[in-house]
């Protein structure tokens, strides 16, 4: 099935959180238009295979895990988790190249994560470093959400923080001060996405960080967004008692926090979005990574009902052109560089370097 242009192939993107494959479960998720089921078996390894039996079709998370293999209770065809079958009832041979697709996984970080393109170029060594989620001197909440919207409307969402002031004023955000007052320190065109550092000094706490920290007084706020194609982001913010120096490299008092966020395409109009926001005090009070959880969610909700409009409005006129203003210089480089990698993975264009 050839793939829409949306969709870069030969990259890791994430299938799910470890936690979702507990206690035997077969989950069925659909990754760049592709059903998938993916599951650990009694090794312990997660597998992802085609979610389709290669006899009638049948659903295969809908049938029945034996040890590290995959029974269809349909006829009770037997899958192992190269997607090789295994067992027929009834029928003693069985063609070698009976079988359903198995896609290359790596367990990382409490991530499961998988390549859909050539098994051959799946290089684990390609996968982003997250030393925040193996680390304990930073704790969150992991969680997942559906958003009705192509996946890039979201990167585009977390390109710009101007959005903080406006979509989120009362959660993540704090005032539209933030929009008017700061600029980017340094916006840095990097050849996989892109860096953005924004400071905004003297600041009120934005109300997710009053709620855990119960302190209302004025901080230098720093936020530094790393974008990683296909569409990984991480948010370092950093709050510091304002006039203490923060930004000259005092971090004495100051309070941190690590957004991690990765968003797979389901369909060219649907996207499944990982998250997890992490901090580094009071990690003996699970109150704090609750609260904190508790507000992205508040804070998310809001750009859902943006992104999921927007996309609304793009499919009811396909024509429509999006004008580009000063604050998305992050942003559109974010997008010519994806769609050069999109662009140099099409068959024609393979053929003519060739």
């Amino acid at each position: 099935m050839s793939q829409p242009a949306t969709f870069l192939m030969n990259c890791w993107y994430v299938a799910a959180w470890d936690h979702e494959l507990i206690d035997g479960k077969l989950l069925a998720r659909t990754i760049l238009n592709q059903p998938v089921l993916l599951y650990k078996g009694d090794s312990g390894r997660a597998a992802a295979l085609d979610n389709r039996c290669c006899h009638r079709g049948a659903m295969l998370s809908k049938g029945r895990l034996e040890g590290d293999c995959v029974r269809c209770m349909y006829h009770g065809l037997k899958f192992d988790p190269t997607g090789k079958c295994v067992q027929i009832p009834g029928q003693d041979v069985i063609p070698a190249k009976l079988g359903v697709r198995s896609y290359p996984v790596v367990e990382r970080d409490h991530i499961v994560w998988i390549w859909p393109g050539d098994p051959a170029k799946a290089d684990p060594a390609k996968i982003v470093d997250i030393p925040y989620l193996r680390d304990s001197a930073w704790r969150g909440v992991p969680d997942y959400m559906h958003y009705d919207a192509d996946y890039r409307l979201i990167v585009d969402n977390l390109s710009d923080f101007a959005h903080l002031a406006f979509v989120h004023a009362k959660t993540l955000g704090g005032s539209e001060e933030y929009a008017f007052k700061t600029k980017p320190v340094a916006v840095e065109r990097l050849e996989n996405g892109f860096r953005v550092e924004r400071w905004h000094m003297n600041a009120n706490p934005p109300p997710f960080h009053r709620k855990v920290t119960r302190d209302n007084a004025a901080v230098d706020r720093r936020n530094i967004g790393l974008m990683h194609v296909p569409g990984i982001f991480f948010l370092e913010s950093l709050f510091a008692p304002a006039g203490s120096g923060a930004e000259k490299g005092n971090f004495e008092g100051a309070k941190q926090y690590r957004n991690c966020q990765f968003f797979t395409p389901e369909t060219a109009r649907s996207t499944h979005f990982f998250w997890n926001y992490l901090h580094d005090y009071d990690l003996d009070n699970p109150s704090v990574a609750l609260s904190l959880h508790d507000s992205m969610v508040e804070g998310f909700l809001e750009d859902k009902a943006i992104i999921e409009g927007q996309q609304r409005v793009l499919d009811a006129d396909p024509d429509f052109k999006m004008h580009p203003i000063a604050s998305d210089a992050a942003l559109a480089h974010f997008r010519r560089t994806l769609e050069r990698k999109i662009e140099a993975e099409r068959p024609g264009l393979r053929t003519a370097a060739a």
